[in-house]
């Protein structure tokens, strides 16, 4: 089941990679149909099959020759083994419905920002929209607190607006980006998923200074790092705040 969880992923992260080329753009992620980039052709079945697509073709449009950009199979790769991590973890559940979603709306969100050092309004909203409808799931379901999830969008948004506001340091998109997450977190796991954020953030940031590829002075977004510290939430959340508690 795993290996169908880890195929299921692969194609999921090539309509990811949809999302993630047009959005920024302004494109419509639904029309026209996916084409190349370069020369417009419209692409065959056998050209959209992740990843053996790209090996087949050689990593170049069949039409044109163009070079196609190694971040379409790398999307999708990451996205088919984070699927698979996710089963791994909460089997055949509305967890893992829940977390699959969140996990695709991560990716799109976090390469984006990575990439033009944006947040768009569509996505953080498209996701608020999910997460609201997945906690009244939850409620109807297991009486789940609705409380919880609130509290978890209140605080780590509030930790990064009073960053934006009072040093700058940060975009207004991060706070978007954070309110979303812990949406999905839930309190408790919320502010774990603030602390890693910020340990990853200082540490590439602070190698990346140190090997001389960004200047203090230079603008890093922080969104990937925010995605990136919600799926360690997601999966190990736990067990590190156990570990923290026993260690102290």
């Amino acid at each position: 089941m795993v290996i169908m969880i880890f195929f299921f992923g692969l194609f999921i992260g090539s309509f990811l990679n949809v999302c993630i080329s047009r959005i920024p753009s302004g494109e419509s992620i639904v029309y026209p149909p996916s084409h190349c980039s370069n020369c417009k052709v419209r692409l065959k079945p056998l050209d959209l099959v992740p990843i053996f697509s790209y090996g087949f073709l050689k990593g170049r449009c069949r039409y044109c020759k163009n070079k196609i950009s190694l971040e379409y199979p790398i999307v999708e790769l990451i996205t088919g083994f984070l699927f698979a991590l996710l089963y791994l973890k909460f089997g055949l559940s509305f967890n893992l419905i829940k977390y699959l979603i969140f996990t695709s709306l991560a990716i799109v969100i976090g390469i984006i920002d990575f990439k033009t050092q944006d947040v768009y309004l569509s996505t953080t909203v498209t996701g608020g929209i999910f997460g609201v409808i997945i906690i009244l799931i939850e409620k109807l379901l297991y009486n789940h607190s609705i409380m919880d999830n609130l509290l978890g969008a209140l605080i780590p948004a509030a930790v990064i607006s009073l960053i934006v506001f009072t040093t700058k340091g940060m975009g207004e998109g991060d706070i978007e980006i954070a309110a979303l997450c812990g949406l999905f977190l839930g309190f408790r796991l919320s502010i774990l998923m603030i602390l890693l954020s910020f340990v990853l953030g200082g540490l590439v940031g602070g190698l990346l200074i140190v090997f001389k590829i960004k200047d203090k002075k230079d603008y890093m977004a922080f969104g990937p790092y925010i995605a990136i510290g919600t799926f360690l939430s997601i999966m190990w959340g736990n067990d590190i705040i156990l570990w923290y508690f026993l260690l102290f």
